[in-house]
């Protein structure tokens, strides 16, 4: 049996014969045949709100960063009341909001009723993996 690399072209056929196949490797035959693929599932959306309320009482951890500081573990241990710990934010800037550890938007400082609180600003979409 000749090599793959010893046809001629002619012999490969023509695009349009290429389009009816599948594309094999030739003269490989050790190879085990090629797994299935995976079939993709994708959920359907709920129709309505009521369809969610199955999920409407788990709790989640809902967490506002307002920055971030790094410190050696002798000057954490030197803090004491009144101290002032820079953090990596500027005033004004958007502070991240996460839920469940999964930043999912940005917002800022605002107060209400007399406590602290937070407006989104910009939803986050991630890629699921």
């Amino acid at each position: 049996m000749a090599d793959e690399t010893d046809l001629e072209l002619d012999e490969l056929g023509t695009e349009d014969d290429a389009a009816d196949v599948d594309m094999v490797r030739v003269g490989d035959s050790s190879e085990a045949p090629a797994a299935p693929k995976p079939e993709i599932i994708i959920p359907e959306l709920p129709d309505s709100p009521q369809d969610l309320e199955a999920v409407y009482d788990v709790p989640v951890q809902v967490s506002a960063v307002l920055g971030k500081a790094t410190m050696q573990v002798n000057q954490l241990l030197k803090l004491g009341r009144g101290a002032v710990v820079e953090l990596d934010r500027k005033v004004g800037e958007a502070i991240d909001i996460y839920v469940n550890n999964r930043l999912v938007a940005r917002g800022e400082v605002v107060v209400v009723e007399e406590r602290l609180g937070v407006t989104m600003t910009e939803i986050i979409k991630t890629e699921r993996n």
